[in-house]
């Protein structure tokens, strides 16, 4: 379900895997088709977040963020899906203009379910919460992150 940032919004400790195999994540799409082969069901959490620089930036740090780097993340908004009610990342990003957001990037995590059975939104909202607070916080590693194109994104 969508939700707005300030509504209430788990990460799971267990990476997707892809049967031991390595594999490189070109785009969204690939992460919808690693998350459907997981042998529980997963949800993944999405929250789309706008990239920014504060009103005190320096001119230095103004330069940075228009050569693309620096400045700072804002949660926008929150959704969670799992990957077979997603099509692709275009229906992400179709369903993320329902509400408003304009984010330029979407961080995502998985939460799985257990006993063949995919996790609820209800059971969603805390790892959402948790993310979002992680995200404000700067603490991004442990997310996967894709821009509104749909391509990986890394963060140094």
């Amino acid at each position: 379900s969508a939700r707005r940032r300030d509504a209430p919004v788990t990460l799971s400790d267990k990476p997707l895997t892809n049967s031991g195999n390595t594999m490189t994540l070109t785009c969204f799409d690939d992460l919808l088709s690693l998350a459907r082969e997981q042998p529980e069901p997963q949800r993944l959490l999405f929250v789309f977040a706008a990239a920014g620089i504060p009103e005190d930036a320096t001119p230095a740090q103004r330069a940075r963020f228009e050569a693309g780097e620096g400045g700072t993340l804002t949660p926008l908004a929150c959704l969670d899906r799992p990957p077979d009610e997603l099509d692709s990342f275009d229906a992400l990003v179709a369903e993320s203009r329902e509400f408003g957001a304009g984010w330029s990037i979407v961080f995502v995590a998985a939460l799985a379910g257990g006993d063949g059975v995919v996790a609820t939104s209800e059971q969603a909202e805390a790892p959402l919460q948790q993310m979002v607070d992680s995200i404000e916080a700067g603490h991004i590693g442990r997310f996967l992150a894709f821009d509104t194109l749909g391509l990986p994104v890394q963060f140094d």
